[in-house]
């Protein structure tokens, strides 16, 4: 027989064991041996069957709890037909795993939410302990520091042990700049830091941007700005000085005569007073041409992007230096590798600065034995278009190198000093950045990088 309410199940199983003790204590009277033996069995059952049967109530909270300490919400809890009491309790139980379900469903959806952006923007991020040891770094920093994996920061001193000691005195709430020379590609590092405690591990995290592209493009437009007053200032200057010297060269001619038909000033004075004029007026007209000149640094055309192959605007190039650098003596090495690759941009914009650095580089080689200049093409390791001007030459010397693309500057007796000026806001323009290296007597590397 089935009882379905607990006390009425309980009750039940007191009587049956009452009337089992009852004739325990009765078969003694009797003449039968094993009534005693039997009876006591069942009476042991019964009395095991009725601890087992009230024990399931804390088999379930032991069980509850056990979900609670594991974080095992999966499972549900069912004492249905045992009594109301039963059923509240059972109730409470699923309610309090589904309130945890909820609450650990939240969390997980947060830290996905949570990893998913932290992985996808652009900003390298680093958390590591005390020691290095690297406990998070997102994808954009395995990208910037081209590793597929990083335990420590200190695996980071191939590419720059400045950066890693850095990383590892830098102060909450610091800001730091390195700048790290990566084989081909010239990085500006700027890193923030804060710390956080995790149970008794202190924890920094670490915020790394390559601002280089950023630091360029405020320089250049700082130079624009300088460039646009000088040339109003001076074009005010001047424009006058012009237009009067020309005015008294030209007065000069019509001079008023004396009653004799005589010069009010003799001629030879008025000779040396006009070739005075005239010289003010040459040089004024030099100015005024030398101003025009510096003019383009701000007068860049837009570039005409479209699809163009490397190796055509190299090839282009070649052909366009080809009779130059043959009647110096120089060899010109071209490479392309793969043939294929192809970009975004403006060709003869590109070939200009390929031409002016080459041009740089066939001055570089004046009178150097077995000069040689190459032009070569490939993808770096961060998958970027590159292109190089690679000479021989002298080389150039490190606090004249840190100078070369600030406009006018220049250490030619000629030179005018825009040319890698130019060069890099036509880079610009592209979103793509050059940068120089050089080693004194040995070789000059210009990149573009794209």
């Amino acid at each position: 027989m089935i009882f379905k309410r607990f006390r009425i199940n309980v009750i039940f199983r007191v009587i049956i064991l009452t009337l089992s003790i009852f004739v325990f204590y009765y078969s003694f009277s009797t003449d039968y041996f094993f009534t005693p033996i039997i009876v006591g069995v069942v009476i042991a059952f019964e009395v095991t069957s009725l601890i087992r049967y009230i024990d399931k109530t804390n088999r379930e909270l032991a069980s509850f709890l056990e979900s609670i300490r594991f974080s095992e919400f999966s499972r549900t809890f069912n004492m249905d037909g045992m009594g109301k009491s039963f059923e509240e309790l059972n109730n409470a139980f699923n309610e309090v795993i589904n309130d945890f379900q909820k609450v650990r469903s939240e969390k997980e959806e947060h830290f996905y939410y949570l990893q998913t952006i932290l992985q996808n923007i652009d900003v390298s991020v680093v958390a590591y302990r005390a020691d290095g040891t690297i406990e998070l770094i997102n994808k954009s920093a395995k990208k910037l520091f081209q590793v597929s994996g990083l335990r420590n920061i200190q695996g980071l001193e191939s590419l720059s042990k400045e950066l890693v000691s850095i990383l590892f005195r830098i102060q909450p709430g610091q800001n730091e700049l390195v700048s790290v020379q990566d084989d081909d590609d010239f990085l500006q590092l700027t890193v923030y830091a804060t710390n956080f405690k995790i149970k008794d591990k202190v924890i920094t995290l670490a915020t790394i941007k390559d601002i280089q592209t950023v630091l360029e493009e405020q320089e250049t437009e700082a130079w624009q700005k300088l460039i646009r007053v000088l040339t109003h200032e001076i074009m005010n200057s001047i424009a006058p000085i012009s237009s009067i010297s020309s005015t008294l060269s030209e007065s000069t001619k019509n001079l008023p005569l004396t009653e004799n038909g005589d010069l009010v000033i003799d001629k030879e004075t008025l000779e040396e007073f006009s070739h005075a004029l005239q010289t003010i007026n040459k040089r004024s007209n030099g100015l005024l041409h030398f101003v025009n000149t510096y003019r383009n640094l701000t007068k860049i055309p837009q570039p005409n992007f479209k699809i163009c192959k490397v190796a055509d605007i190299l090839n282009n190039v070649s052909n366009l230096m080809a009779d130059e650098i043959k009647t110096k003596g120089i060899d010109f090495l071209i490479k392309t590798e793969p043939e294929n690759i192809s970009f975004t941009a403006d060709g003869q914009l590109i070939e200009q600065v390929l031409i002016n650095l080459i041009k740089n580089s066939v001055q570089a080689l004046k009178e150097r034995p077995h000069a040689t200049i190459k032009l070569i093409s490939f993808f770096n390791k961060r998958g970027r278009v590159t292109i190089q001007v690679i000479d021989n030459g002298p080389g150039i010397l490190p606090e004249v190198l840190e100078k070369i693309f600030i406009p006018f500057f220049t250490t030619k007796p000629s030179g005018s000093g825009i040319g890698l000026a130019l060069s890099r806001q036509i880079l610009k323009l592209h979103n793509g950045s050059i940068n120089a290296q050089s080693t004194l007597d040995k070789e000059t590397i210009f990149t573009l990088t794209f």
